[in-house]
This record gives C-alpha cells, structure tokens and sequence, in this order.
C-alpha cells in the first residue's frame, strides 16, 4: 500500500469521446470521468521493462484506489499536465489499489 500522504495529487480521469465535426468526421473530445487522489511518481526501470512488453515509452506510474472503469484509451489530467494511460494493473489482485503507467504528453 501507498505510505499515507503519497496520494496528495488530485487528478481527473478523462475518457475520449467521438463528436461529428459537422463535415462527415468526427474528433476526439475528453470527458471528465471522474476526480480523484493519486500518487505520482518517475517510473522505475521495472515499470519501462514492463511497459516494452507492449512497445510503449512509460514516464510516470500512478497509484490510486481501486477502479473497475479504467481503460488504457483514458488519460490523467493535472492542470496542464497530460498522463495517457499506457498500461494498468492491480498490484496485489486485492482490487485495493490500481497502477497505471502512463506516458506524460508534453502540451503546448
């Protein structure tokens, strides 16, 4: 389990969504899916071995509660920072705490 404190980064979980751009396409819109604690931290050569089984470059992994609802197409948002959600797993399979490495897009 996280030390108490470590889930100090207050974070919102988007979600894409696909709305018409009234020309016969369509583009990405990301929904707010919910508001959340979390921990932040540099990812660990264990978590970039982890992430290479699915060719992905992984920044940063993020601890929170449990959550049956996320999916790797989602993303974080911190203010103007960007986690897209690379990968994701229950560390202890106790469906107490969720990991997700992700991959921090650099935003203009």
């Amino acid at each position: 389990m996280s030390r108490i404190g470590a889930m100090r980064h207050r974070l919102r979980l988007e979600a894409p969504q696909r709305v018409a751009d009234g020309g016969g396409g369509a583009e990405i819109v990301w929904q707010p899916v919910a508001e959340l604690w979390a921990e932040i931290a540099p990812a660990s050569p264990r978590d970039t071995v982890r992430a290479e089984k699915i060719s992905a470059e992984v920044s940063h992994r993020i601890a929170l509660r449990h959550r049956d609802d996320v999916t790797a197409a989602m993303r974080f948002r911190a203010d103007d920072r960007v986690f897209d959600i690379v990968a994701h797993y229950d560390p202890d399979e106790r469906r107490r705490r969720l990991v997700c490495l992700v991959r921090e897009r650099l935003t203009p």
